[in-house]
């Protein structure tokens, strides 16, 4: 594989902290982004040079255009390029739809949804530049089948599937393919409370009867932006153990 520079979002933790280091394990040259997470970034960041690979800790709100631009910037003048963005960055809340407020509603959509176009459409020049890219945005379960007390988020999710079909249909003369991952249950600490007092029955409910690890996910995404997927553009990998087939 040639050396590739990733630009992972949301990766101080979690799925995202789990995307980074497997790509590095790939061979590429990471930069890390987080909001309030520093100490955690930069241990992701540490972890990434125990492998032989460079990385940057970049802290930038994913929701501001400006911010965004410059993180992007950093990264291309730090690691010299950009050729694979995984759009990850998330934000949590619940609330039915009259609970909910204005603020809750359009954090969720400027964190998840904003953030993602902000991202590829500055990212994309870099990668027409190099001929060749990766765009992962990560999705949910919840796009596909909705949130009975988090209509935003679900929303919010679905509307990257949404972005994911169009800028594949768009950048495909490119050679820049364009996917989505919608993982189920995941043990990340944005579950870990419904997991603590939903855990027995959420695992009833999964064909395979655990819940995923962050590394089970971010091995799925990983693949997407290797050569190995070149001819995958376009589509939504379900990685929900089973359950999105019930």
């Amino acid at each position: 594989m040639k050396l590739r520079i990733a630009l992972v979002t949301g990766a101080s933790r979690g799925i995202g902290a789990a995307t980074a280091l497997k790509l590095a394990q790939q061979g590429c040259d990471v930069a890390v982004n987080y909001l309030s997470r520093a100490d955690a970034a930069h241990t992701v960041v540490q972890q990434i040079e125990s492998l032989g690979r460079r990385a940057i800790a970049v802290q930038a709100d994913v929701s501001d255009y400006a911010q965004v631009h410059q993180m992007i910037e950093t990264t291309v003048r730090e690691l010299g390029g950009l050729h694979i963005l995984v759009n990850n960055a998330g934000y949590s809340s619940h609330g039915g739809i009259e609970q909910l407020s204005l603020e809750e509603w359009h954090r969720m959509l400027a964190v998840t949804l904003n953030g993602a176009f902000y991202c590829a459409q500055l990212a994309v020049p870099y990668m027409r530049q190099a001929g060749w890219g990766r765009i992962v945005n990560i999705s949910s379960l919840r796009a596909l089948t909705g949130s009975a007390h988090s209509p935003h988020y679900a929303t919010a999710k679905a509307g990257l599937l949404g972005l994911t079909k169009s800028l594949a249909l768009e950048l495909a003369p490119y050679n820049i393919t364009v996917n989505a991952v919608a993982p189920g249950y995941t043990d990340t600490e944005m579950n870990r409370k419904s997991l603590a007092e939903k855990g027995e029955q959420i695992r009833a409910s999964i064909p395979l009867k655990r819940i995923a690890s962050p590394e089970e996910i971010a091995s799925v995404i990983a693949f997407l932006c290797s050569d190995a997927a070149s001819y995958i553009t376009g589509e939504t990998v379900t990685v929900t153990g089973g359950i999105y087939m019930r």
